[in-house]
C-alpha cells in the first residue's frame, strides 16, 4: 500500500504584509467618470492585454452577442451603446481576467506557498492567469502540476472517504454562470449534502430575508428602464460611482426628466456628486451633471431612524391633506397598516433626527420630495445588509414604498444592487443551504434522484463546521473565500483544519496559499475567452440584478489550451465520482451546454426555453411584484412591518467602523493601490476619521494607529493603519476589506440572514 503523505505545518500569511506604501492624500475628487475614467480604463487594459487584444474585447463587453461583464451585476439596456457598453471598473476586471500574464509549473516551482502568502493581496493577484491544474502535497510547500484526470480523481477519491457527506462544503462565488451553478448545486445534492453556502450570504442575504417576507420574492422588483422617469430615487448605503458604476448613466436620465436623487451615506461619494457621461461627447465636454439633490449623512446604521422621522412626517402631512399615501393601494394590496402608524406614536421625531445625526432641513427637503412623488425607487447595497438588524432595516424601506403605492408599477420600487455579476443567477438556480421542497420535487422528476431533505450550512455554518473539524472537503467555485469572509483568522484556521480544498479559479488568490493539508487549484475559462468542444463554440447565461437571464459569449482566445470551462469542471469530477453510474448524464452535460439549460427549464423556478429566449437582450423571470401578485404571502397581501430602532451601544472610547471598497478595487480582487475618488493615493491601510475625533484622540493625518473590537470577551486586533482626515459623522470610521475583516467576529451576524456585521463593527483605536 502507498504510504500517506504526513501533513506538514505551513507557516502561511493569512493576512499578508502591514508595512506602508507611499501614500499620498489629495483632495477628494468631485467628478466621476468622465475623460479621467475612460484614460484609466484604457490604460488599464492596454497594460494587461495589449491594444489589439483589448479593442476587440471590449466593444463586445456587455452587447447582444457579447460576453457579460465578470464585474458587477448590473443589467445592460434593451439598446446598448455601440461604443461602449461598460464602465471603468467593468473594463479594469475584463483585463484583469484577460490578461496575457500568465502562470504555471515553472513559477510554482520557483516560489513557495510560504513565500507568495508574504505578499500583498494586489501583488498576488498581479502575477496573472493560472494556466494549468496543481496540487499542493500535504508534505510539500510547493504546488505541482496534475493531469486533470488525475485531479478528478483525487477529489472523488477524497469524497468517497468521508463517513458523511455533510462533511463536504461547495461554496459558490458569483462568477459562475447558471449552467455551471446548476450542475454544481446538483452534484451536491446527488452526493447528499446541501452544504451549498455562496457569496451571498455575505453580501444580500439580507435582502432577500425582507423582500420575501414583506413582498413575496427575494430580488428587487424594478427594470432598469423603471428608473430612467422615477420621480424620487433613494440611494442608501451604496456607492455606485466605485461599484456600480453603469448606474450613473441610469441615474442622469433620471435627473434629465425631472426627477430627484437622494443620497443616504455615512460617505459622499464622488459618483453621486457629479457625473461626466463618457458615452457622449456632449457629456464629456460638459461641466457634468450633478446627481444627488440632496445628501443625507446618515450615522452608520441609523437608517431606521431616518426612515421612521419620513414616515412621521409623511404621516403628519397626509393627515392634513388625506393624499400623501396612497390609502387605495394600501387598502387593496397591504396589511398592518394600522399596527405601522400606531407604533409611529412611541417615537419622539427630535430624538429620532437627533440619532441619523442629520439635520432637519435636509430631511425636510427629502419629505418634500416624496409626499408629492407617485413614482418613488429605493436603491441599495451592503451599506444596508451588512448589520445585525439588516433585515428590519430594508424592511423600514419597503413601508415607504408600501404606504406611497411605490410597488408593481412603472418606474417604482425595490432595486438591491447586487454585487458579482451572476450572484443572484446562482440563487435562481438552485444554489441554496435550506431545503426547498418543491424544488427537490422537480430534481426527483426530472433528474431521476432523491434530493436531500435536510439543511446544510450558509458561510457562517461553513467556517464553523471547518473550524470545529467537521468538514473534511471544501470546493469553491471561484471566489477567494480567506478574504471574503469575517474573522479572517478564524477562517483562515477553520480552512486548514480540511483534509483537501479546491479552488476553481482564473488567478491566484490568496485562498490558493492558506489551505487544507492537501489543496488543488483547478484554472478555468474566464468570461470573455472561448469555449469551443469539437469546434463548435458554446455559450453560457446569466442573470442580472433586475432578473434578465441573457447568453454570454466570450470572443479571445483562452490563456492556456489547458484550462477548461467551470462546467467542464463539475461533469469531470461528478463522472469520476458516480463512475458512470448515476441517473444524471455527466459527461453529456458536460459537453452540450442546450441539454443543461434543458434541465434548468424543468428543475428552476421561471426559466422556461432559455436556450432560444436568453439568446440577443434575453428575458425576464417572472416577479409577483411587478404583477401586484402577493397572494403567496400569509393573508395574501404585502406586509407593512414594524420594525425596531437599532441597539447600538458604545463605550465612550469605542467607535463604528464600516468596512468599504477602494475605487481600484473590485470585492476581494485588488487592480491597484489608488482610491482617487477619495483622495487617497498608492495606500490602502488608512482609517476615515472625523476631525474633531482626531482632535479628542491628538492624532494627526497619517498617524499610524492600530485597530481592535471586542466581542464576547474575545480581543481581533488589525495593526497599521495611517489616519486620514475625512467629512464623516462623529463616532463613525470607515476603513478598507478585506485589511479590516479581521476586526469582524464569526460570530455576530445578521439577525435571520446571518450576513457579518462588516458595516457596524465596534472598534477601540490605540496610537502605535
Amino acid at each position: 500500500m502507498p504510504v500517506e503523505p504526513r501533513p506538514i505545518k505551513r507557516n502561511v500569511s493569512q493576512r499578508g504584509p502591514e508595512e506602508f506604501s507611499d501614500l499620498r492624500i489629495k483632495e477628494p475628487m468631485r467628478i466621476a467618470a468622465g475623460t479621467e475614467g475612460v484614460y484609466q480604463a484604457l490604460k488599464h487594459s492596454f497594460k494587461e492585454m495589449g491594444i489589439s487584444r483589448s479593442i476587440p474585447a471590449l466593444f463586445k463587453l456587455n452587447q447582444k452577442d457579447g460576453f457579460d461583464c465578470p464585474s458587477c451585476a448590473w443589467p445592460d439596456p434593451e439598446h446598448p451603446s455601440p461604443i461602449a457598453e461598460y464602465c471603468e471598473n467593468g473594463a479594469k476586471a475584463l483585463a484583469d481576467e484577460a490578461t496575457t500574464s500568465h502562470i504555471g509549473k515553472d513559477f510554482f516551482a520557483k516560489y513557495s506557498v510560504e513565500e507568495l502568502s508574504r505578499l500583498s493581496d494586489y501583488q498576488i493577484n498581479a502575477f496573472g492567469r493560472l494556466t494549468e491544474p496543481l496540487l499542493l502535497k500535504a508534505d510539500s510547500l510547493y504546488y505541482e502540476p496534475i493531469s486533470w484526470e488525475a485531479s478528478y480523481e483525487l477529489i472523488a477519491e477524497h469524497l468517497r472517504g468521508l463517513q458523511n457527506p455533510d462533511e463536504a462544503i461547495f461554496y459558490t462565488s458569483g462568477r459562475s454562470s447558471n449552467e455551471a451553478a446548476f450542475l454544481y448545486g446538483i452534484f451536491a445534492r446527488a452526493l447528499g449534502t446541501n452544504n451549498l453556502p455562496d457569496c451571498s450570504n455575505m453580501c444580500h442575504e439580507s435582502s432577500g430575508v425582507a423582500l420575501s417576507e414583506t413582498l413575496g420574492i427575494g430580488k428587487g422588483s424594478v427594470k432598469l428602464e423603471d428608473l430612467y422617469e422615477a420621480e424620487v430615487i433613494l440611494i442608501a448605503g451604496q456607492n455606485p460611482g466605485t461599484n456600480h458604476p453603469r448606474m450613473l448613466s441610469a441615474l442622469e436620465k433620471c435627473k434629465k426628466n425631472g426627477g430627484k436623487i437622494v443620497s443616504i451615506n455615512p460617505l459622499l461619494e464622488t459618483g453621486l456628486v457629479n457625473f461626466k457621461n463618457p458615452q457622449s461627447v456632449t457629456g464629456m465636454l460638459s461641466g457634468g451633471t450633478q446627481l444627488a439633490d440632496v445628501h443625507l449623512p446618515v450615522k452608520i446604521n441609523q437608517d431606521i431612524a431616518l426612515v421612521k422621522a419620513i414616515l412621521i412626517k409623511l404621516k403628519a402631512l397626509d393627515q392634513d391633506s388625506g393624499n400623501v399615501f396612497d390609502h387605495e393601494f394600501i387598502l387593496e394590496y397591504t396589511q398592518g397598516y394600522d399596527a405601522l402608524m400606531a407604533d409611529l406614536e412611541n417615537y419622539d421625531l427630535n430624538r429620532l433626527i437627533e440619532m441619523t445625526g442629520v439635520g432637519e432641513a435636509e430631511i425636510d427637503k427629502v419629505v418634500e420630495y416624496l409626499a408629492q412623488a407617485e413614482k418613488i425607487v429605493v436603491c441599495w447595497a451592503m451599506g444596508l445588509t451588512q448589520h445585525k438588524n439588516s433585515v428590519v432595516t430594508i424592511k423600514e424601506y419597503v413601508n415607504l414604498l408600501l404606504l406611497k403605492g411605490a410597488i408593481g408599477k412603472p418606474n417604482s420600487g425595490t432595486c438591491p444592487v447586487r454585487g458579482h455579476s451572476n450572484v443572484q443567477g446562482d440563487r435562481s438556480v438552485g444554489i441554496m443551504h435550506y431545503v426547498n421542497k418543491t424544488f427537490n420535487k422537480r430534481v426527483e422528476e426530472h433528474l431521476g434522484f432523491k434530493a436531500p431533505d435536510h439543511e446544510g450550512v450558509d458561510v457562517v455554518g461553513a467556517m464553523k463546521a471547518m473550524h470545529e473539524g467537521k468538514a473534511k472537503v471544501f470546493m469553491c467555485l471561484g471566489g477567494n473565500f480567506v478574504m471574503a469572509a469575517s474573522d479572517t483568522d478564524y477562517t483562515a484556521k477553520a480552512i486548514q483544519n480540511c483534509d483537501l480544498t479546491v479552488q476553481v479559479s482564473t488567478k491566484l488568490n490568496r485562498s490558493h496559499l492558506v489551505t487544507g493539508k492537501t489543496a488543488l487549484i483547478l484554472p478555468t475559462l474566464g468570461r470573455s475567452e472561448k469555449d469551443i468542444q469539437d469546434g463548435r463554440e458554446r455559450e453560457i447565461t446569466t442573470e442580472n440584478s433586475m432578473g434578465r437571464v441573457r447568453a454570454s459569449r466570450g470572443i479571445l482566445k483562452p490563456a492556456s489550451e489547458e484550462l477548461k470551462s467551470e462546467i467542464e469542471i463539475v461533469t469531470g469530477i461528478a463522472d469520476a465520482y458516480f463512475k458512470g453510474d448515476h441517473a444524471v448524464d455527466w459527461k453529456a452535460m458536460g459537453k452540450d451546454y442546450d441539454l443543461i439549460r434543458e434541465k434548468i427549464d424543468l428543475v428552476a423556478k421561471g426559466f422556461d426555453k432559455t436556450a432560444e429566449r436568453a439568446r440577443g437582450v434575453g428575458y425576464y423571470l417572472p416577479n409577483n411584484v411587478r404583477e401586484r401578485d402577493f397572494s403567496k404571502l400569509p393573508g395574501g397581501k404585502a406586509k407593512i412591518s414594524v420594525n425596531p430602532l437599532p441597539d447600538h451601544q458604545l463605550e465612550p472610547d469605542e467607535f463604528m467602523l464600516m468596512t468599504i471598497r477602494s475605487h481600484d478595487q473590485f470585492n476581494t480582487t485588488i487592480y491597484g493601490m489608488d482610491d482617487r475618488y477619495r483622495g487617497i493615493y498608492n495606500e490602502r491601510r488608512v482609517l476615515f476619521m472625523n476631525k474633531e475625533d482626531m482632535e479628542f484622540l491628538d492624532l494627526k493625518n497619517e498617524d499610524i494607529v492600530h485597530l481592535n473590537s471586542t466581542y464576547d470577551g474575545i480581543k481581533r486586533e488589525a495593526f497599521r493603519f495611517k489616519v486620514v482626515s475625512y467629512d464623516i459623522p462623529r463616532r463613525n470610521l470607515a476603513a478598507y476589506f478585506p485589511e479590516t475583516n479581521p476586526l469582524v467576529p464569526f460570530n455576530h451576524f445578521a439577525d435571520q440572514s446571518r450576513t457579518p456585521i462588516s458595516k457596524s463593527v465596534k472598534v477601540r483605536i490605540t496610537k502605535a
